[in-house]
């Protein structure tokens, strides 16, 4: 399960990333055609990352030790993918002007961020 978390974490960190990610000389081109695939995939990353996110957080805050940054990060990518689905508003992280400013920008740092996370709880022991 842990597993999945992380996996669900990188993915949807590149979901987010990707018009920051876009922007790298040499890398950025791959990782885009990457996302574009698995972009009509996004909702189900978000509930992957929702379930596992969640049931961590279950297990973390009844028999302890304490609460993790993993599973907060997971929940947060699954609300944030799943945000036009789960309110039927636009999604977060389309501004419409091709721009990357404003909620954009703080989406695609996140997304960094989930990637770094996620890549985090692949190498830590659990």
């Amino acid at each position: 399960m842990a597993l999945l978390l992380d996996i669900a974490n990188i993915l949807g960190g590149l979901l987010l990333a990707v018009p920051l990610l876009r922007s790298l000389p040499k890398v950025g081109d791959p990782l885009g055609r990457f996302t574009d695939k698995i972009a009509p995939w996004a909702w189900l990353v978000g509930v992957l990352a929702l379930i596992a996110g969640g049931y961590y957080l279950i297990v973390h805050l009844v028999s302890g030790p304490h609460l993790f940054h993993f599973e907060v990060v997971g929940i947060a990518v699954g609300v944030i993918l799943l945000w036009d689905r789960l309110t039927g508003r636009r999604a977060l992280t389309s501004n419409g002007a091709g721009v990357l400013a404003g909620s954009s920008l703080l989406l695609a740092v996140f997304g960094v961020i989930a990637i770094i996370v996620g890549l985090q709880g692949l190498f830590t022991p659990n």
